[in-house]
């Protein structure tokens, strides 16, 4: 059996940046990294442009085996952890292999969220979570003429952008009464909708599919109010769930994710969790939630490192603030922060242009926009630290951009 001093599992940011928080404070403990993707580690960010084409899936790794040997860790690809025995700290994987650990990270992610369509699982679909899925999707556009995408959430849009800039005739087939509704009011939306329907494509809001079934060589998609949809591609992004079914039996503390504290540390001694699967305290009101975004993957891997490693520069988790950044025919959506955690403060939109910000007691909640100049990095650094602008108010809300730069550059020292 092989043992190892820390295991990693898992291989993309939160998993990376905890090695490498390891290694600054433990330059020579066994690390172990356990993948259940045959490839390097990648980021789920470029999966849109592997599935367009802008990105060969044999350039997008974020590390290379020469970066493993180099920081002395053991790379194992291709296995999945199937079980964690968290009273004799071993983990099994789908190869059969057990590893003893002295110190455990789990950054297993989220896997994909079929709904409970009546026929789905007999009809041939695809999902987009994986660089082999990514692979899958791109081969299938040069033979796609009509697509059918549940969900409009963002890798939904991704796709339906793809697959009509490849020729096909799109559908998006979503639940809710607007696109993106996780991350924009009602207007935002209508600007993206809009931009969605000058190029051909279908939007069918406040829709719920009942049923799917073969019909000769297309999948038809009934949905609860008759209308009936032939597609040779179905893609279904319906959202995703943290992947934990191999804790069945650990004793480790689960709710929609794996709940840690401040330190990413689980409720299991010796086990911590990072990133999507990581169920952690939210910024605004202190609730356990989730926050699967690329910023607080690195930051709770970072953390969670630093705590396995015992670095006395260890500071606690802030709570999860949401980013996203969504690019859409050459036009650049923005959303960072929360939309109910305070007042709006300014508001405009016409065709192509949009701006909201909300401030709570002088200090930013949220800021959201569409081909508006900000920096969404910075403002997130803004909303986390709690600057106060009560002194720079009017001049923030009047340009957000130019103001914010001012404050970065005498605040980030």
């Amino acid at each position: 059996m092989q043992q190892t001093q820390y295991l990693i599992i898992g291989a993309s940011h939160a998993a990376l940046s905890a090695l490498q928080a390891i290694r600054m404070q433990d330059a020579e403990g066994s690390i172990t990294l356990v993948t259940r993707d045959d490839a390097l580690p990648y980021s789920p960010t470029v999966l849109p442009y592997v599935v367009s084409g802008r990105s060969a899936p044999e350039r997008v790794a974020l590390k290379d085996g020469v970066w493993f040997e180099q920081n002395k860790v053991g790379f194992i690809r291709g296995a999945a952890v199937t079980a964690v025995d968290a009273a004799a700290k071993r983990a099994k994987l789908s190869s059969g292999e057990e590893i003893a650990y002295a110190k455990l990270l789990l950054a297993t992610g989220a896997a994909p969220i079929l709904p409970p369509i009546h026929g789905l699982k007999d009809v041939r679909f695809h999902v987009l979570r994986t660089l082999d899925d990514a692979v899958g999707l791109h081969r299938a556009l040069p033979q796609t003429k009509q697509a059918v995408v549940l969900g409009a959430g963002l890798v939904g849009m991704h796709a339906a952008e793809n697959l009509a800039k490849a020729g096909a005739q799109v559908t998006v087939v979503e639940m809710q009464p607007r696109v993106l509704a996780g991350y924009f009011d009602a207007e935002a939306s209508a600007i993206i909708e809009a931009a969605f329907a000058a190029k051909g494509i279908k939007l069918m809001l406040g829709a719920k599919v009942s049923r799917c079934e073969t019909a000769g060589k297309a999948v038809r998609v009934t949905t609860d109010s008759g209308a009936t949809l032939d597609a040779d591609l179905l893609l279904v992004a319906a959202g995703v769930a943290p992947v934990t079914d191999y804790l069945a039996g650990s004793n480790v503390a689960i709710d929609r994710g794996i709940l840690v504290d401040d330190s990413m540390r689980s409720s299991v001694d010796g086990i911590w969790a990072a990133g999507d699967v990581a169920q952690a305290k939210g910024f605004y009101n202190g609730e356990k939630t989730l926050n699967g975004i690329l910023p607080s993957a690195v930051e709770q891997g970072r953390i969670a490192g630093m705590a396995m490693a015992g670095d006395p520069a260890l500071k606690p988790w802030p709570g999860g603030v949401p980013l996203n950044t969504y690019t859409f025919f050459g036009q650049q959506a923005v959303s960072v922060g929360s939309q109910d955690e305070g007042e709006v403060v300014r508001k405009e939109a016409d065709a192509k242009h949009y701006l909201k910000i909300v401030m709570q007691d002088n200090r930013l909640a949220g800021i959201f926009g569409i081909n508006a100049p900000f920096d969404p990095g910075v403002m997130w650094e803004i909303i986390l630290r709690r600057i106060d602008l009560s002194s720079v108010r009017e001049a923030f809300i009047k340009d957000p951009q130019k103001t914010a730069r001012t404050i970065m550059s005498k605040t980030w020292r």
